[in-house]
């Protein structure tokens, strides 16, 4: 996930599409303070394990892809989440002491049942299931994650929206605090996110509490964070404070930043290029520096669960 203002980003700073990392050289170049890397005996840097409590009652979901999924390690620190920092690095380095306990969830706009709701309350009525996604970055990289999640769609029947309610916004947490990137304005904070109804409602769509069986970690947005697997991975807002059901269309972070690069949507697709790269293929994060890239698939391989939500609209035009 690409996630700065065009005018902010040094060319640097974009990752070359020849030059990802294989496990070795993305260990070492993680560069994750000297303090929290444990030196094997081999000379080699071992990054601690930031696993988290074990979830239970998780049961299997038939929309998980049979694709390997990334090791905890790739998962875990290699991210995007810049109230941690631009580094790939940066989430794990420093959100290891943000605290998502304790945590409420605001409910509001056009929907029967709202307010402020502890998080153990927000998530009693839900069942976790196990759902293995596919995730690709606008930067035209991947992964596969074993996220353990809540349907979106029995959220949002939950709280029972009204017919007024178009749209499912999403707010992050604000917290120069914990949050060391908030300091830098490289965006408009708090990040924000938004689906239309139907996208949030679609059986794919969950928020996520966990990965590997595991609550999820900090640097990966707990505790609770959006997953929409057809989707750049920008449009996965973390550490998630507030949900609104609205009657227009949110404004969205990246939008917001760089709306000819961004757009509402997201939508994977490899006919539409980023105005500064091609999105026709991407590197599959842990497979190696030599290892060949792969073609992206309209949708992120997603489109017969989701193409009929955009049916008729111009996916040109509405990226």
């Amino acid at each position: 996930m690409l996630i700065r203002k065009t005018a902010d980003i040094r060319p640097s700073e974009i990752t070359s599409e020849t030059n990802y990392l294989n496990r070795r050289d993305f260990i070492r170049a993680g560069a994750i303070a000297g303090g929290s890397l444990i030196a094997a005996s081999a000379g080699a840097a071992v990054i601690p394990d930031t696993r988290q409590a074990k979830l239970s009652g998780i049961s299997k979901s038939p929309f998980s892809t049979d694709e390997a999924p990334n090791s905890f390690e790739d998962i875990s620190t290699y991210n995007n989440f810049y109230e941690f920092g631009t580094g790939k690095a940066d989430p794990f380095r420093n959100a290891q002491d943000f605290k998502p306990r304790p945590w409420t969830i605001e409910v509001s706009g056009f929907a029967e049942k709202t307010g402020t709701f502890d998080f153990d309350d927000f998530m009693k009525p839900f069942d976790l299931e196990e759902r293995i996604y596919r995730m690709r970055c606008v930067e035209a990289w991947s992964m596969v994650i074993p996220w353990v999640g809540i349907s979106l769609a029995e959220v949002v029947k939950y709280f029972r929206p009204t017919s007024k309610a178009k749209y499912v916004a999403f707010e992050t947490l604000n917290d120069k605090e914990q949050m060391p990137g908030i300091r830098r304005r490289s965006l408009d904070w708090p990040y924000r996110e938004g689906l239309t109804i139907e996208e949030a409602t679609n059986p794919l769509s969950i928020l996520a509490v966990g990965i590997y069986g595991n609550s999820i970690p900090n640097q990966n947005g707990a505790p609770i964070r959006l997953v929409t697997p057809w989707k750049y991975g920008f449009k996965g807002i973390k550490s998630i404070v507030k949900i609104n059901f609205t009657s227009s269309r949110p404004r969205t972070s990246w939008n917001m930043a760089a709306a000819n690069e961004y757009g509402f949507y997201a939508n994977v697709n490899p006919e539409v290029s980023h105005p500064r790269w091609s999105q026709a293929r991407e590197r599959r994060i842990g497979a190696g520096l030599f290892a060949d890239k792969q073609e992206t698939l309209m949708f992120n391989g997603y489109g017969e669960q989701v193409a009929h939500l955009y049916k008729g609209l111009d996916l040109r035009r509405n990226f």
